[in-house]
């Protein structure tokens, strides 16, 4: 018999219907499990129902096709066999009416009914086969209502999520919560990049209950033939970790989504976008009608968070890094990339850890694929037509549009904007525009070769520190912060530089010819 064709409706817990004060149905045999639900009812008074059930039915009979000539030893046979076609069939419940036919159940359908496990419902005479069939609707409805009520608010957390600090996690919680579960973000190479929710103990419902044990996949039951010995937890984390590479990109015809079963809980595994390589795994204790929609939009969204989100196409931008590496100069293969001048954009995350997940989510932001992570900084080369906004959770520093001859410039001009947007607590610090200065009338050469000299005696710790000490007009609480040190180094550094230079750091004339000398200094 193949699996029910489960309509998407939402099932009805046998315990609502049973809760019905109008229907007056009493459970009189089998499991009493709270799980148990129904998609249907449906009415027959066949001998073998089997071939009329599609699975997930309360089957309603009045006891028509009862044999009356049969003994007592006999009819335990029958009964028997009935109810052993019903199982077979998939129902889920039997629901037998005391009227007008039989006053009361027969006690061999009762002890049939205890020894497969199928629920056997007591129907009152004044109660309708019609009247429990409209009962069942009833509830279904509300069930859809409820479940479409579900979706739609969790579509609208989802997207709120997308729009916070740190939007992939906070996806992935939203989604945790929803299904209440865990979600896990696979990277490229399969490792866990992030998650949210409650780790799986390998404990659903299912776990115990042989009855939903044949709804496991042959790839569910073999991952659960293997926990022998393992904590049921790391069997779902492998189990899902695997299902995750089944949809992960290797292919023509590799699929998109997939599902499985492993000790008790629900899995299943989504790929996000075309070759992206990262993979969303969903593992639960029970699965609603709704999750895989949920599951879906989660899916989606995260898809935009971090995919490639470019001007141009990745081969182009493959070869561009070919061409470098192989020795072409910077503006040659700036064209590959895009036309234009370009800014260099530094960021610091105000809370979050600096992963490549929440650096392809802050190039995604700034509309750039050009992401570079380097310890608690991230780097992004954006086209300049594209004014970068300020970031939720972030610290920003921009540079001023440069051509590809002056992106390292540029590198170091996003670097001081970064620090002196951390030193004013500012979301975002643009470089200054250019405008003509005293320092114009020298050549570089020579302001380079003056500024060599002056600070020779400085390791480049100590003109960092002098640097960023002057540019913050001696705010040692201020430097402190923007150098992530504490004030008394400031102090002890600054006062090495004097000492190492032999002049006073009070004179204003001397703080202007430091000054100088560092906007020439390389170090």
């Amino acid at each position: 018999m193949p699996d029910p064709a489960v309509p998407p409706t939402p099932p009805v817990a046998l315990s609502a219907l049973l809760a019905r004060e109008d229907l007056g149905l009493r459970q009189i045999a089998g499991p009493q499990d709270t799980n148990t639900v129904i998609h249907w009812a449906h009415t027959s008074e066949m001998a073998d129902p089997y071939p009329y059930l599609l699975g997930g039915e309360l089957l309603l009979s009045a006891g028509v096709h009862i044999p009356e000539a049969a003994g007592s030893g006999s009819l335990g046979d029958y009964f028997d066999d009935y109810v052993s076609r019903i199982v077979a069939a998939g129902g889920a419940a039997l629901g037998f009416g005391l009227a007008p036919v039989h006053d009361t159940v027969p006690r061999a359908l009762v002890e049939a009914c205890d020894a497969y496990g199928l629920p056997l419902l007591e129907v009152p005479p004044q109660t309708t086969f019609s009247g429990v069939a409209r009962a069942v609707w009833q509830l279904m409805a509300q069930a859809r209502h409820a479940e479409l009520r579900r979706v739609t608010e969790a579509q609208q957390s989802l997207a709120a999520a997308a729009s916070r600090p740190d939007p992939v996690r906070a996806v992935l919680r939203q989604l945790a919560q929803r299904i209440g579960g865990w979600a896990v973000l696979y990277g490229p190479e399969g490792a866990e990049s992030a998650s949210a929710g409650r780790a799986p103990d390998g404990q659903g419902p299912e776990a115990a209950s042989a009855g939903r044990a044949a709804e496991a996949t042959a790839a569910g039951r073999a991952a659960e033939i293997a926990a022998a010995g393992r904590e049921p937890g790391d069997v779902v984390r492998g189990a899902l970790a695997e299902l995750a590479a089944v949809v992960r990109p290797s292919g023509p015809g590799t699929p998109t989504s997939a599902t499985d079963t492993a000790v008790g809980t629900h899995l299943a595994a989504y790929a996000l976008g075309a070759g992206q390589g990262f993979v969303l795994g969903v593992a639960a204790p029970h699965r609603d009608t709704g999750d895989h929609t949920i599951a879906s939009v989660a899916a989606v969204l995260l898809s935009l968070l971090t995919g490639e989100h470019q001007s141009g196409s990745g081969a182009a931008r493959s070869s561009a890094l070919v061409r470098l590496l192989l020795g072409a100069e910077p503006e040659a293969v700036a064209p590959l990339l895009g036309s234009g001048g370009w800014l260099v954009v530094h960021g610091s995350p105000d809370a979050q850890p600096c992963d490549p997940v929440a650096a392809a989510a802050l190039g995604a932001a700034l509309g750039s694929p050009l992401v570079d992570l380097a310890r608690d900084v991230v780097r992004v080369l954006v086209p300049a037509d594209r004014e970068p906004a300020p970031q939720p959770g972030w610290t920003l520093g921009v540079s001023a549009p440069a051509t590809a001859r002056d992106w390292p410039a540029a590198d170091t001009q996003a670097a001081r904007a970064l620090s002196r947007a951390r030193a004013t607590r500012a979301p975002l610090h643009r470089h200054g525009t250019h405008r003509p200065a005293l320092t114009d009338l020298l050549s570089p050469g020579e302001a380079e070769a003056h500024a060599r000299a002056l600070l020779a005696p400085l390791t480049p710790p100590l003109a960092e520190t002098l640097r960023t000490w002057l540019s913050l007009h001696g705010s040692w609480d201020r430097t402190a912060v923007a150098l992530a040190v504490h004030r008394n180094t400031v102090r002890q550094r600054i006062a090495r530089c004097a000492a190492l230079l032999g002049t006073d750091l009070d004179d204003p004339d001397v703080r202007m010819e430091l000054w100088f000398a560092l906007r020439h200094s390389e170090r």
